[in-house]
């Protein structure tokens, strides 16, 4: 039965309903007219009827009187971000991986729980470890409770970082020991190895985390920094993702580190570790080097590397001076959301195959870009030429003649050749315009560091000590891992739903303990925003809104 509102003329009158199914169609009964709505309102009439029909449903009677500060509350939880990703904690297999290596440890803390609160507070609040043990506070997370201590955090950094034992040593990276976090990250691509139908193709890339602090003995160094911040010691952070999007492993290197010294022994790991025996390496320009592809073609593996155009003369006066016509792979655009334009070609120098590829939109962006430029050089060179040479946008397009600068027209003709085009160089055999869409995939990895720095916010890091340091940024890529698991499961559904909107609403969801008539109650709110679809995404059930507790001795359980 249900109260509907009936109109009768200008008039509106209230009924109750019953619905009765005859034969194939639902019949409604009136069962009682309660009078006209304006005046059960103006009365007072229907708040006093509803509230007085409260007293036979004990659920409404408790929501009703917490909302009218009738109710004791004595604590307030929230639920939503423990609920989902504890899911997908166990689904992705990290909770199966962490506790088997801890099985024989005798910690007298529940490491996997405090793991994987560290893991929730960077992706909802990113921030330190003690940021994390007070955030947590606000939280319901199973297996948690008050006596969760900062030291518990500290000491669960550690042991992810920790060296393994000598014997666990022959595969370790030139940059850093073999530590737990590499078995885990082992244990998690055996657990879903079967889910890949073919992990032929892979994904590197890297980036620069600062330290308030020295950063440790063995890891914090001042290099180039990616985020700039040279005036700080850092730690150079590179991940491995596969085709899919997943990501597949991370290594921490020491923060002098060059990019052209990572891409090897990421290899080499791979292949001892993982178990991959061939494999294409896509990596960007900062990685390439003579020493570096040989190395990969020793390991006999493939590779698609970009390369710097501007300084491999091979590539600058050979290569992109090649007169032969572009294939198209997409025409220009229509539409915004259509891809970008791309033409490629192909060009073999001795035993070298390098990929052309141009983009018309950059081709005119980076020629207005220069134009615009060089028109302003121009009237700035009319008012003297000296206040010139410490603009980088200028000098490039100056020359000096006879005490003076000019503008060099030979640099800008020969500047064109660059316009809107990158640079491949491979080994494969595949088709030129695969290579240059697996190359573009690359993108894929970058958006996951800006991910990691934008919304995980790894950096700054604030740990003194190597093992802490390492555990600390591993916290990051099983963000990572749990983040893509979901947006998986989001895109299966077909659905478009924005990362901080998820967060935001989801982390709105939570319960309160409340006390009415000597009997104790736990109340959730309702859910909003996006926060239902992602949750289904998940496929995670909520609680209902109220649930009674029962007391058994001196603590609550909750009733069935």
């Amino acid at each position: 039965m249900f109260i509907r509102a009936k109109k009768r003329g200008t008039r509106t009158y209230l009924q109750i309903v019953e619905n009765e199914r005859v034969g194939s169609k639902v019949v409604q009964h009136v069962k009682a007219t309660l009078g006209r709505l304006d005046i059960l309102q103006e009365t007072g009439q229907l708040d006093s009827l509803l509230r007085s029909g409260l007293r036979f449903s004990q659920k409404l009677l408790v929501l009703d009187a917490h909302k009218n500060g009738a109710a004791t509350s004595t604590r307030t939880r929230k639920i939503g971000i423990p609920f989902l990703f504890e899911r997908l904690w166990k689904d992705t297999g990290i909770k199966t991986v962490v506790n088997s290596l801890i099985y024989d440890r005798k910690f007298q803390f529940p490491l996997e729980r405090v793991l994987f609160a560290t893991v929730l507070h960077r992706l909802v609040a990113p921030g330190s470890d003690r940021a994390a043990e007070k955030w947590i506070q606000s939280y319901a997370i199973d297996g948690l409770d008050s006596s969760t201590e900062l030291q518990h955090f500290y000491r669960t950094m550690g042991w992810l970082g920790e060296a393994l034992p000598e014997d666990h040593q022959n595969a370790a990276t030139p940059f850093m020991w073999r530590a737990n976090k590499d078995r885990i990250e082992e244990g998690l691509f055996a657990l879903r190895q079967d889910l890949f139908t073919k992990l032929d193709i892979v994904f590197f890339d890297t980036t620069s985390l600062h330290f308030e602090g020295k950063g440790g003995s063995h890891l914090g160094h001042r290099g180039f920094s990616k985020n700039h911040r040279s005036d700080l010691n850092q730690v150079v952070v590179g991940v491995v993702i596969d085709n899919r999007g997943n990501p597949l492993c991370s290594e921490i290197m020491p923060g002098n580190t060059t990019d052209v010294k990572t891409l090897i022994p990421i290899a080499e790991r791979l292949k001892k570790q993982f178990g991959v025996q061939r494999i294409c390496i896509v990596a960007d320009r900062g990685m390439i080097s003579k020493e570096t592809i040989r190395e990969l073609e020793q390991l006999d593996w493939d590779y698609i590397l970009g390369v710097r155009m501007h300084k491999v003369v091979e590539v600058r006066d050979t290569v992109l001076l090649d007169k032969s016509a572009y294939d198209e792979i997409y025409p220009e655009r229509i539409t915004a959301h259509d891809p970008a334009p791309l033409e490629v070609k192909e060009l073999t120098v001795d035993d070298r195959r390098y990929i052309i590829c141009s983009n018309e939109e950059e081709v005119r962006k980076d020629r207005y870009d220069r134009d615009a430029i060089v028109a302003a050089l121009r009237e700035q060179l009319k008012q003297g030429d000296k206040s010139l040479v410490g603009n980088k946008g200028y000098r490039r397009y100056l020359k000096s003649a006879k005490g003076h600068f000019e503008i060099d027209e030979e640099k800008l003709k020969c500047e064109e050749r660059f316009d809107g085009k990158w640079v491949l160089r491979t080994n494969t055999d595949m088709d030129k315009k695969d290579v240059a869409l697996k190359y573009k995939q690359l993108l894929m990895v970058e958006d996951i560091f800006r991910t990691m720095k934008s919304i995980l916010d790894t950096r700054p890091v604030f740990h003194k000590c190597d093992d802490n340091i390492s555990g600390h940024v591993f916290c990051s890529f099983l963000a990572l891992v749990l983040r893509k698991a979901l947006q998986d499961r989001i895109d299966a559904k077909k659905w478009k739903l924005e990362w901080a909107d998820i967060v935001r609403d989801v982390d709105a969801i939570e319960e309160v303990e409340i006390t009415h008539e000597n009997k104790q109650f736990i109340i959730r709110n309702e859910v909003s925003g996006v926060a239902g679809k992602a949750l289904q995404a998940a496929g995670v059930a909520l609680p209902p809104v109220l649930r009674e507790l029962k007391t058994c001795g001196t603590t609550p359980e909750e009733h069935p």
